[in-house]
Parts: structure tokens; C-alpha cells; sequence
């Protein structure tokens, strides 16, 4: 809706959601083609249809494709929420893009990492880092809408 498109502090943040959510599919993408090429199927049928029963079976490499998505799912999701309601909060344009950022190439630094299993704390810096915009929005959530608990 035109509304929606003059609100750039939303439209910022639908930028960045959908970059991560799109990194989110690399992921997924990447981890079935880590099977395919370990031959490390997660489903009977999918080992029957690639080889055999013996490749029903876990792989470390799967694992950590798995785990990546997995922490995606437990700090992208949450960000979803909190992003699109610090958006309707009226923050500075500049301020939101500045958190929208950080938690973006955090996130990416903290795929990259986990993917290619970058020496620690690589990962867990980006994790951090990324992880300071996300409680600055919820500080400021939870100040705006404390007058109505």
C-alpha cells in the first residue's frame, strides 16, 4: 500500500528481513546438497532412493547445517517480530537502519562462520554482536508499552 511505502522505517527493515530470510533458504539449500554429496539422508526413502538403507544415517557436516539453520530459526524469527514492532514505534530512520544492519551482517558473519567452521570466537562475536540490536528493540518495546500492562 502506498501508507506502507512511505514508512522507510519499514521498508528498511522489510529489506533486511528478507535478505536474511532469503540466507535462510542458502542454508537449507546448502545442507541438502552437503546430504546428497555425504549421502547422509535424514529419510528412509531418500536413502533407498540414493544408494541404499546404509545411507539413512546423520554426518557431522549435515549436523552443522542443520545446527546453522537451526540458530537462524532461534534469532532470525524472534528479530521478525521485534523489528516490525519497533517499526511502528517511530524510531529515528537512521537509528532503526543502523540496528536492522548489525543484526544482518552479524548474522551472515555467524552463517559463514558456523558453514565453513571459522576459528572461534568468530562465531560467537557475531552472534553477540548481532544479538545487542535485538535487546535495544525489545528495551524500547517494552518502554512504550509498559503504560499499557
Amino acid at each position: 500500500s502506498p501508507k506502507m511505502m512511505e514508512n522507510k522505517v519499514f521498508l528498511s527493515f522489510t529489506f533486511y528481513s528478507t535478505i536474511l530470510i532469503l540466507k535462510m533458504y542458502v542454508v537449507a539449500i546448502i545442507t541438502g546438497q552437503v546430504r546428497l554429496r555425504k549421502k547422509a539422508f535424514a529419510n528412509p526413502e531418500d536413502a533407498l532412493r540414493n544408494g541404499g538403507l546404509q545411507f539413512y544415517r546423520e554426518d557431522p557436516d549435515v549436523e552443522r547445517c542443520r545446527r546453522a539453520h537451526r540458530n537462524d530459526m532461534e534469532n532470525i524469527f524472534p528479530f521478525l517480530f521485534l523489528g516490525a514492532i519497533y517499526s511502528l514505534l517511530d524510531p529515528s530512520p537512521t537509528v532503526a537502519r543502523i540496528h536492522f544492519l548489525i543484526f544482518c551482517v552479524g548474522r551472515i558473519i555467524h552463517t559463514i562462520a558456523y558453514l565453513l567452521g571459522l576459528r572461534a570466537p568468530t562465531r560467537s562475536v557475531a552472534y553477540s554482536v548481532a544479538q545487542l540490536p535485538c535487546f535495544s528493540m525489545a528495551l524500547q518495546i517494552l518502554l512504550a508499552t509498559t503504560p499499557y500492562w
